[in-house]
């Protein structure tokens, strides 16, 4: 039973995510959406003029549901770790810790933030990348599913870098080293029937490869991976993602020392 003191709970959590990243919009909103405009810029306008088409669409239709995506990513996923470890910086997550709210009321808090600064760059990059192609809608359905399960998955992940950080340099490791990597190699700027299918195999390894494609074709209807696995994917990696961030602030991880 979800009592009222703890909806109340999550929704300060979940508000004072909101005005934080707001609050700082010129370093939380307009940077991701600087860096795709150059990415439609380059790759769409003057690399995508020489490529020509790729799956049925021109060049710069093909990637833009990518970089729409890439962007959700890497939002979701550095608003949460960056709170959150500024939270056990300033010392105040032990305030957290012995509120009378369970463990999930602080996740779903802190995520909700994540997931609404993602989605929210995700919207203002779709509006941006109107005024360089124009965009349809293939399946509004799988294109929100989609969208919100990556942003729910990534922000999770920002919540377990945090927890094992020791340091501001400690959360930005996983996403140089990590996500940047993997998100381009997600099929972002290209197709896997491109690759020799030794390579098509090694790339179906990559988790973002079936969020891409999901959302690829909820806008354009082409994929490289079938639709109802990449949403199964998604849904197995956010299970245990939660399971273990409840695991680890159930037994402090990270959190008392």
């Amino acid at each position: 039973m979800i009592h009222r003191r703890h909806m109340i709970a999550l929704e300060s959590i979940w508000r004072k995510e909101i005005i934080r990243f707001m609050r700082i919009w010129v370093q939380t909103l307009v940077p991701p959406v600087i860096t795709m405009t150059l990415y439609f810029v380059i790759f769409g306008n003057l690399i995508g003029s020489r490529i020509g088409e790729m799956g049925g669409f021109d060049y710069m239709t093909y990637i833009v549901p990518g970089l729409i995506m890439m962007s959700v990513i890497t939002n979701s996923y550095a608003n949460v770790a960056s709170s959150f470890y500024s939270a056990k910086f300033q010392r105040n997550v032990e305030e957290l810790m012995v509120a009378p709210v369970p463990n999930w009321v602080i996740v779903a808090g802190f995520v909700g933030g994540g997931v609404a600064r993602g989605l929210l760059v995700g919207f203002i990059v779709t509006m941006v990348s109107m005024f360089f192609t124009p965009l349809a809608l293939h399946n509004v359905g799988v294109l929100f599913i989609t969208v919100l399960l990556t942003s729910v998955l990534f922000a999770l992940g920002g919540l377990a870098n945090a927890i094992f950080a020791r340091s501001f340099d400690d959360i930005s490791i996983i996403p140089t080293f990590v996500l940047t990597p993997m998100t381009y190699l997600g099929g972002v700027f290209y197709s896997i029937q491109l690759l020799p299918e030794f390579w098509q195999g090694v790339s179906q390894v990559n988790p973002i490869l079936y969020m891409v494609n999901a959302f690829r074709y909820g806008f354009l209807g082409v994929s490289d991976i079938n639709i109802g696995v990449a949403l199964g994917v998604l849904l197995v990696m956010i299970s245990l993602l939660f399971g273990w961030v409840m695991y680890l602030l159930r037994t402090g991880t990270g959190l008392r020392s």
